[in-house]
């Protein structure tokens, strides 16, 4: 058993990185860490780096950073197009590592990343924190347990609303493709893939065999290449999974998973952990649950042999969403008369949309199914 706190290197500082060096900074303050390296193409400056985490190593050349640290684990929280070089860069050094979601733009790049990991051999923890929630085991006893009755499907809803300044944050932002290379930044794989892998979780359909066929619709309110308003359903061996979603909503609201049963239905609001049971002949009960940080249980992985909470082949299923996004049609743009701008927010609105995500979720049905006037059938593309 290893006592001394892992030597730790941080891919991607800036953004949603800031996130990672705060976790960084409380599982140092434990003894279970220790920042040593920054790689950032730009250094952070004394001001950006957290009090208590002393000067790191910086540099912009992942490789190099990992030897001259003596790294045991790497976080990696960089442009999607960059996962596979530096997670393959951190395996061949037997440096254990935290791949932020999604892990890769295509399942060929998955696929490189899985069996270099696999071959090396190190652990390799997917950034899926809602699959880190206690409520997931919770929800998928209750399944088991027959408390809803036999399961008939999932529905997950996201309404969530992003500014035109999110689209500018990043030359890789809601972009398909950027100089070549796929990127696949759209709301169902990026910023609301976190509902697609918790149904995913929730049916027990994680790896890319229990998939069996996917249909997507794919549309975009925003002048970006990518989709913003999107739906898809996923064929599995134990049932459909639809998954609604929407960066262009009039009223934000936390996303939901829903497991609809033959007596009764259970939502999880996984963000919040939070879990309510309503089912026939019983009043509805309501469930708070813990959740367990990822990078703390990839350092008990490593440290005491825990089990990895999310590995790569648990992700298996929802990259196979990914890859059938990026293998649709590119999406359609929404006519003119189907959003507004909302000069105030600067950003776009999509009248409806708030409520046609919620009966996606509710019905298993596609917007195209649902009669939304822009959507046609024939727009629905089957992968």
């Amino acid at each position: 058993m290893t006592t001394a706190p892992l030597p730790l290197v941080l891919a991607g500082a800036r953004g949603h990185g800031r996130r990672h060096l705060d976790n960084v900074r409380r599982l140092q303050r434990r003894g279970l860490v220790r920042l040593v390296g920054v790689c950032e193409l730009t250094p952070l400056t004394d001001d950006e780096i957290p009090e208590g985490l002393g000067r790191p190593a910086q540099s912009d050349d992942f490789g190099a950073l990992l030897d001259a640290t003596g790294a045991r684990i790497a976080v990696i929280c960089t442009p999607i197009p960059t996962h596979t070089r530096l997670a393959l860069t951190a395996a061949e050094r037997g440096v254990h590592l935290l791949l932020e979601k999604p892990p890769a733009p295509s399942y060929a790049e998955f696929r490189r990343i899985a069996d270099g990991v696999a071959a090396a051999p190190v652990a390799c923890q997917i950034g899926f924190q809602s699959l880190g929630s206690h409520a997931v085991p919770a929800v998928r006893e209750l399944i088991a347990q027959g408390a809803i009755g036999r399961v008939t499907g999932i529905g997950a809803a996201g309404a969530w609303a992003r500014d035109e300044a999110y689209y500018r944050r990043a030359p890789w932002a809601g972009r398909r493709r950027l100089n070549g290379a796929d990127v696949v930044d759209g709301v169902l794989t990026n910023p609301l893939a976190h509902a697609t892998a918790t149904a995913l979780a929730l049916l027990g359909t994680t790896r890319a065999e229990d998939v069996t066929g996917i249909e997507t619709e794919l549309w975009r309110a925003n002048a970006i290449e990518s989709d913003d308003t999107s739906c898809v359903r996923v064929t599995t061996t134990r049932g459909p999974v639809a998954v609604a979603a929407t960066l262009c909503a009039e009223h934000p609201g936390e996303p939901y998973v829903l497991v609809h049963g033959t007596s009764g239905r259970i939502t999880l609001w996984y963000k919040q952990d939070r879990v309510l049971l309503q089912r026939a002949g019983h009043g509805p009960r309501e469930f708070r649950h813990g959740r367990t940080d990822l990078l703390e249980n990839l350092v008990a992985h490593v440290t005491t042999g825990a089990g990895l909470l999310v590995t790569p082949a648990g992700t298996g299923a929802f990259m196979r969403v990914v890859e059938a996004v990026r293998t649709a049609p590119d999406p359609r743009p929404l006519p003119s008369g189907a959003w507004r701008p909302d000069a105030g927010a600067h950003r776009r609105v999509v009248p409806g949309i708030d409520g046609l995500v919620a009966d996606c979720a509710d019905t298993l049905r596609l917007y195209s199914e649902l009669g939304a006037p822009w959507a046609l059938p024939e727009e629905a593309t089957t992968g």
